[in-house]
């Protein structure tokens, strides 16, 4: 159980919600929040401590990676290895999007966290960019759920089901797009589709030379 849990309307607290939000971040504390697709669970992917949190909560495999959202390619540059300069102009072309692209980590990064890749996004989302912005550093975003339960993207649904187990709730009366992202792998020459969300892969492919 948290030690307090507190809530902001991003609608009438907007910079006092984006400078909270960064205050938790940097203090280990894990927050919900609402992005381009569904809201997400939210913290530091290099606070093993928010990892585990976050984990808990969700119920969830501990090798699974979270997605992570960044504010831009050049922070996305700082943890990644591109293959080619035709998958960084892809990049640079589809975002911000609701797109989560899995990508090799570089040695630093992978070495850290214990894993070779993970999944990125650079979101279509004015709170969550300012968010970003503000840290400096990916940000954790993984569906507001239990392992294998819907995902819950109503507000007030939200906090009576988690305001017993996250230590902060970002919400908007503003509905946004209930769907999740599209997940593909950029590990290889080519994008490869692992989930079908937002945007349908056809239409990425099309950006793809």
């Amino acid at each position: 159980m948290v030690e307090k849990f507190t809530k902001f309307n991003i609608d009438e607290q907007f910079e006092t919600s984006i400078i909270a939000a960064s205050e938790l971040f940097y203090a280990g504390k894990i927050f919900i929040y609402p992005t381009d697709t569904i809201y997400g669970i939210g913290g530091n992917p290099f606070n093993k401590n928010s990892v585990k949190r976050i984990n808990d909560i969700k119920g969830r495999d501990t090798s699974k990676q979270f997605i992570w959202l960044v504010s831009n390619i050049d922070i996305l540059m700082n943890y990644v290895e591109i293959k080619n300069e035709n998958q960084l102009d892809f990049l640079k072309m589809i975002y911000p999007a609701p797109v989560s692209a899995v990508l090799n980590l570089n040695f630093r990064t992978k070495n850290f966290i214990g894993s070779n890749s993970a999944a990125f996004r650079i979101p279509d989302n004015l709170f969550c960019n300012k968010i970003l912005e503000e840290i400096g550093s990916p940000l954790i975003s993984t569906s507001v759920n239990r392992t294998g339960g819907i995902a819950l993207n109503d507000y007030a649904e939200i906090e009576k089901e988690f305001s017993k187990e996250v230590d902060a709730l970002f919400y908007s009366k503003i509905q946004n797009n209930p769907v999740a992202s599209t997940i593909i792998d950029l590990r290889d020459e080519k994008p490869a589709l692992i989930r079908e969300g937002a945007i349908k892969f056809v239409e990425l492919l099309d950006k793809f030379n």
